[in-house]
C-alpha cells in the first residue's frame, strides 16, 4: 500500500513546467469525434459481445406482476434486494443481462483481475453474510463468488431472470405500475422499478480502421478467451501462448492487471499504448483471520466504510483503517491546506494546494517508472504526464516490472492512437507489427446515451422519456428520484454521495434509502412515491453551489471522467453533495430515517 507521506518535506518542482507538459499531453490526444471513436458491439463485431461464460437457458415468457424488479444484477441489485428483502418485501425480480449475478464481476474474468479498492469496504454486505475477504484486495473470482453468495443468502436466484435484456419500460398512469418488456418475450407489470445498470458493463471497442479485417484471433477483455489462451480466471498459467505473437490495445486498468500475466507466457507481447496509466504501489497482502476475527465485531464494515470516508476530500478523520493510495492522497491535500494560514483558506488557495499535493504525489509515481523499468525510454514513455484524478488511478506491483520481461515491447503511439488493423497485425507510426492474437482491453461504454448503454429509454408520465427529462442535464433528487418517473429509482453515484474512491458504498446507501421508502408505501398503503418538481429543482440548485468536478476535470487528458475530452454543458450537473460524501451520508441517513420523507409524495 502506499505509506503515508503527508508530512514529507516537499521537493522543489518546477510547476509551470509541469502544467504546461501536463496541457501539451493533453492537446495531442485530443479526438474531434470524443466518444464517437469507439464502436457498438453489433454488425460484424457482434461476436465480441456475446456470453463465453454461461449457456443460455429457454424459458417461456412471463406475463405477472411483482412488487420491485430491479434491472442489473450487479451489485446495485444485489445490495438493493437485499435491502428489500430485510425490510420484508419478498417479491423482488432481477432482470440481469448475463448469466449469473456480479455485474462487471460476472463479465471481467480476464487474468489478473481484482479490485483496487480495499476489499474490506470494496465488497458489500460483508457482515451480513459472515464473509471474510482473503486478501486486501482480491481477486475477481472471490468477488464473482461473494455475488452469488449474496444472492443465495437472500433468495434473490428464486425470481430472477438472467440472460435477459429490457427493451421497453413504460409507467401506467392508470394502473400506478410499470409495464416490462424483454428481449425474451415478457411483458409483465411491476409496482416498482429501481435501476442499476451501472456504467461499466457494455463492452467497447477503438474504432481503428480495418479492425475487422484482422485474420488472427481476437477478443475483448471482458469475454476473455481461455480457451485460445489457456488457464482460467483463477489463476492457472495461460500455457497456449508459449508460440504466441499477442498485442493488447489499451492501457488502462484492465490492461494494468492483465499485462504480467500476458508477458510471462507469450513469446512476444506488443502492450500498445496511447496514454499510460499512473500506477502506484499496490502492496497486496493476505488479511490474517486472527486479526479479522478481532476486528470484526458488530457493525465493523459500517465502521470501515465510515472511516474510509472520513478520509476523503476534507473529511477529518483521526486514523485511518484503510491505508491505501486514496487515503494517502487526501492526507496529502488535507495537511498543504492546515498548513495555509486561516485568512488564506480562499477557495482558489485551497484548489491550488491540491494541485500541489497532487504533483508531488505524481512526481512520485513517474519517478516510480524510471526506478522499476530497465530500459530508460520505455520507462519515460511509462509516465503519466496528468494530475492523477484525470484517470483512474491505477495500483499494482507486476504491471511495470513486466516490461523488463524478455518479449515485452511497449509501442507507445504518442498519444494518437493505432493507426489501422490489418489482415496480420496492427500498424504505429507506419509499421506493421504481425501477430497472432490481439486482446482489446478498451473498457466499458460510459459517456455514450442512456437508450445506447441500456438498451431502453424509461417512459415516464405523459410518454416522456428520461433522455428527454435529462435533455438540459440530469435531474434529480439525490441522484435516486426523478420528477415525473413515479415508483422509479436509480441506484447510482451522481448528484448524491458521488463517492468515486468506493463507488459500492454510493450503492449500498441508495439501497436502504430505496428499501426504507418502498417499506413506507407499503405500509401506508400508498400506489406511488414522486419527488415533487419543487424538491427536484431545489437539490439541483443546492449541488450547483459546491465546487463542481474534482476528477476528470475539462483540462484533463481524454478519458471516460471527462466525455474524452469533450464536456458537455449537461456534464456540469455531473456532481455530488457540495459538503462532501462523509457530509452527504450522514444528510441521507437523517432523511430516510426521520419519516418526514421531505420533497416525496406518497400517493
Amino acid at each position: 500500500m502506499a505509506t503515508d507521506t503527508a508530512t514529507a518535506e516537499p521537493q522543489a518542482v518546477d510547476k509551470a513546467a509541469i502544467l504546461a507538459r501536463y496541457r501539451e499531453e493533453r492537446d495531442k490526444r485530443i479526438r474531434p469525434d470524443g466518444n464517437e471513436q469507439y464502436l457498438e458491439l453489433k454488425g460484424q463485431l457482434a461476436h465480441y459481445a456475446e456470453d463465453p461464460y454461461v449457456p443460455r437457458k429457454e424459458r417461456e415468457p412471463l406475463t405477472d406482476h411483482v412488487t420491485v424488479a430491479f434491472v442489473g444484477g450487479g451489485f446495485s441489485g444485489l445490495a438493493t434486494g437485499a435491502r428489500l428483502k430485510e425490510a420484508g418485501i419478498d417479491d423482488i425480480r432481477i432482470v440481469e443481462k448475463g448469466g449469473d449475478f456480479g455485474g462487471t464481476w460476472y463479465w471481467n474474468r480476464y487474468p489478473g483481475a481484482q479490485c483496487d479498492t480495499a476489499s474490506m469496504i470494496y465488497m458489500p454486505l460483508l457482515e451480513e453474510t459472515g464473509h471474510m475477504p482473503s486478501e486486501k484486495y482480491v481477486h475477481a473470482p472471490e468477488i464473482f463468488d461473494h455475488c452469488r453468495r449474496i444472492g443465495e443468502h437472500y433468495g434473490l436466484y428464486e425470481h430472477a431472470l438472467f440472460h435477459t435484456r429490457i427493451e421497453r419500460l413504460e409507467w401506467d398512469g392508470e394502473l400506478s405500475r410499470w409495464t416490462i418488456e424483454t428481449d425474451r418475450g415478457d411483458k409483465f407489470t411491476a409496482q416498482y422499478v429501481a435501476l442499476g445498470t451501472g456504467p461499466l458493463h457494455v463492452p467497447k471497442l477503438p474504432g481503428i480502421p480495418g479492425i475487422g479485417d484482422f485474420a488472427g484471433h481476437s477478443f475483448h477483455t471482458s469475454r476473455w478467451d481461455y480457451a485460445y489462451t489457456g488457464g482460467d480466471e483463477r489463476g492457472a498459467p495461460l500455457d497456449r501462448l508459449g508460440d504466441k505473437r499477442v498485442a493488447i490495445i489499451g492501457t488502462g486498468a484492465t490492461s494494468v492487471q492483465v499485462v504480467p500475466h500476458l508477458a510471462r507466457a507469450c513469446k512476444e507481447l506488443y502492450v500498445v499504448q496511447r496514454t499510460p496509466s499512473s500506477v502506484d504501489v499496490r502492496a497486496n497482502e493476505p488479511i490474517d483471520p486472527d486479526w479479522f476475527e478481532e476486528i470484526s465485531t458488530p457493525g465493523w464494515q459500517t465502521r470501515w466504510l465510515d472511516n474510509f470516508t472520513g478520509n476523503q476530500g476534507l473529511g477529518f478523520a483521526t486514523e485511518d483503517l484503510v491505508k491505501d493510495g486514496w487515503t494517502d492522497l487526501a492526507h496529502r491535500i488535507r495537511s498543504r491546506i492546515a498548513d495555509l494560514p486561516p485568512e488564506k483558506r480562499t477557495p482558489e488557495n485551497m484548489l491550488a494546494a491540491w494541485e500541489d499535493a497532487d504533483i508531488e504525489k505524481m512526481e512520485e509515481i513517474r519517478a516510480r517508472a524510471g526506478e522499476i523499468v530497465k530500459d530508460g525510454e520505455t520507462a519515460e514513455k511509462l509516465q503519466a504526464w496528468y494530475r492523477q484524478l484525470c484517470k483512474r488511478p491505477c495500483f499494482h506491483d507486476e504491471y511495470l516490472q513486466a516490461f523488463n520481461t524478455p518479449g515485452t515491447h511497449l509501442i507507445d503511439t504518442d498519444g494518437r492512437g493505432v493507426e489501422r488493423i490489418t489482415a496480420k497485425g496492427f500498424v504505429v507510426g507506419g509499421r506493421e507489427y504481425e501477430v497472432d492474437c490481439i486482446v482489446y482491453a478498451s473498457g466499458f461504454e460510459v459517456g455514450t446515451s442512456l437508450e445506447r448503454r441500456m438498451g431502453f429509454d424509461p417512459v415516464g408520465r405523459d410518454g416522456q422519456t428520461l433522455s428527454q427529462a435529462w435533455e438540459d442535464g440530469m435531474r434529480t433528487k439525490h441522484g435516486i428520484h426523478v420528477h415525473g418517473f413515479p415508483n422509479l429509482f436509480l441506484v447510482q453515484a451522481t448528484q448524491g454521495a458521488n463517492l468515486i474512491s468506493n463507488y459500492p458504498h454510493n450503492l449500498v446507501d441508495s439501497a436502504k434509502t430505496i428499501a426504507t421508502m418502498i417499506a413506507h408505501a407499503e405500509e401506508t398503503g400508498a400506489d406511488e412515491i414522486e419527488v415533487t418538481q419543487e424538491a427536484q429543482t431545489k437539490w439541483v440548485e443546492l449541488l450547483m453551489t459546491g465546487p463542481g468536478m474534482l476528477i476528470g476535470t475539462p483540462d484533463c487528458t481524454p478519458g471516460y471522467y471527462n466525455n474524452e475530452g469533450h464536456p458537455t454543458e449537461q456534464a456540469k450537473y455531473a456532481v455530488g453533495y457540495p459538503a462532501g460524501a462523509q457530509a452527504y451520508f450522514k444528510y441521507i441517513e437523517d432523511w430516510r430515517t426521520n419519516g418526514r420523507f421531505e420533497g416525496v409524495e406518497f400517493r
